[in-house]
């Protein structure tokens, strides 16, 4: 069964769980209240999506001002999401591991690349009350500017 869908701006998202990369579980649905900031990214190991949560891990702080939880997610298992995570220096931005049932998350938002097996490189940005207020799917080899996720939340 196919579950993709289009997710378009005013959207209310698909709740989800999904594991972080210390194998605890992030419910979409348990952050109402606060806007989340999805940042997908094809694959852990790869310089362009290193680069991209390193980005988005040098603005927690920004984030947390704007009452914004940021993640990262992927198609990866998460001891592979974890030692990247600390291979890149990550202490403040979990990251979430689509792995299994393999990007369900990432077809539930209609992201997922059937062809490659994995996620676009897209930020998905949800707002305090469940709906989508922002998204954007990025070429692959292409570093998604911050600038833009942050105009956004200062609206």
């Amino acid at each position: 069964m196919d579950n993709t869908r289009t997710l378009k701006v005013g959207d209310i998202a698909p709740d989800f769980v999904l594991k972080d990369h210390h194998n605890h579980e992030f419910r979409l649905g348990e952050q109402k209240g606060k806007r989340v900031l999805l940042s997908f990214h094809p694959l852990a190991w790869t310089p362009v999506c290193g680069e991209q949560m390193k980005d988005i891990e040098s603005q927690a702080a920004v984030f947390a001002g704007l009452n914004t939880m940021a993640v990262g997610l992927s198609v990866d298992s998460v001891p592979s999401k974890h030692a990247w995570a600390k291979s890149i220096g990550l202490k403040k931005t979990p990251l979430l591991s689509d792995f299994w049932p393999h990007g369900q998350v990432a077809h539930a938002l209609g992201l997922f690349r059937e062809e490659d097996g994995f996620s676009e490189r897209a930020n998905v940005l949800i707002d305090e009350h469940g709906r989508v207020a922002f998204i954007k799917i990025y070429p692959i080899p292409e570093r998604p500017a911050l600038e833009e996720i942050l105009a956004v939340l200062k609206g």
